[in-house]
């Protein structure tokens, strides 16, 4: 028996992590820059979109968990002598993970005997929840601790987002994407398209208008898919969204769809999951996009 932990980047919900049992270490979010609250846990996500819609000019702020949030974790299941495998936020983005290797430290000084793996997942947001998602699959087909810990290492280079925003200035206000920025910035309508990969964002383009972005995210998932193997059922997908449900349940069934043009006889498998504040505050109200890795018993997997 072992647990895993995550942090609050993951954006499974609270009724999908209870549902799950996976334990969540929420990140803090301000909308003034002085009063941080729990995400979720002191401030709902629906409540945070519908702050950045009606103020469009503030820029909330997030922060990382403390030392203390992941102590309080850690000790709960290092009192009872249960394992942990702890998936933090690429530290490429937020030192949630070195708030975790502290804490870490600390409860192995009380509890010599607690056993606590911290792992930088490389990923975030949605992406993040699939890959955990993946874990806890493994984990209930019995898979051991060591071979959950060669799963993480085999699957996290796979991950990859894809993903459209409606402006960059969210990005460009955290120092996220410059580069971006500076080409979109002032052109009328113009979308970016982003990817991440090993816990970097890079620019993959631009379109005019919101429907062109969509598209064009929709076909360099499919893109990678078809040079990483060329069966989607392999992968987990999750289509990733921020205020608009409905439009996100649309792009999802439009992508099952595409998927089904190219590939009649996949399952074309894909979930859907609200993108949370911790990452909202930098994408704003509107991303949309996939969180795709490889599914950890897909056949580059198995020993």
């Amino acid at each position: 028996m072992y647990q895993i932990i995550t942090d609050g980047s993951c954006d499974l919900g609270k009724v999908r992590a209870e549902e799950l049992g996976v334990e969540v270490v929420p990140f803090y979010v301000s909308m003034d820059g002085k009063v941080y609250q729990k995400e979720i846990e002191e401030v709902g996500v629906r409540e945070f979109y519908d702050f950045m819609v009606h103020n469009p000019n503030v820029f909330p702020k997030s922060s990382l968990p403390s030392v203390e949030d992941y102590i309080q974790v850690f000790t709960k299941y290092a009192k009872q002598n249960i394992p942990m495998i702890c998936i933090c936020i690429t530290l490429k983005f937020s030192g949630s993970f070195n708030s975790a290797m502290n804490a870490k430290q600390i409860v192995e000084e009380d509890y010599p005997e607690a056993k606590i793996t911290v792992v930088d997942s490389t990923v975030n947001t949605v992406l993040q929840g699939t890959f955990v998602m993946e874990l806890l699959r493994s984990q209930k087909a019995g898979a051991t601790y060591e071979e959950v810990l060669q799963y993480i290492e085999n699957m996290k280079s796979t991950g990859r987002i894809f993903f459209t925003v409606d402006s960059v200035d969210y990005l460009a206000k955290g120092g996220r994407i410059g580069r971006l920025a500076k080409l979109a910035t002032g052109t009328l309508n113009i979308k970016p398209l982003i990817v991440l990969r090993e816990g970097e964002i890079f620019p993959a383009g631009i379109s005019r208008g919101r429907e062109k972005a969509k598209k064009k995210v929709m076909e360099q998932t499919v893109k990678y898919i078809r040079e990483n193997g060329d069966d989607p059922d392999q992968y987990a997908i999750n289509v990733g969204y921020g205020y608009g449900y409905s439009e996100g349940k649309e792009f999802q069934k439009d992508f099952i769809e595409l998927l089904k043009k190219y590939w009649p006889k996949a399952k074309a498998e894909v979930g859907i999951l609200q993108i949370g504040a911790t990452i909202g505050v930098h994408t704003g109200p509107l991303p949309l996009g996939f969180g795709i890795i490889k599914k950890f018993d897909a056949p580059e997997e198995r020993a």
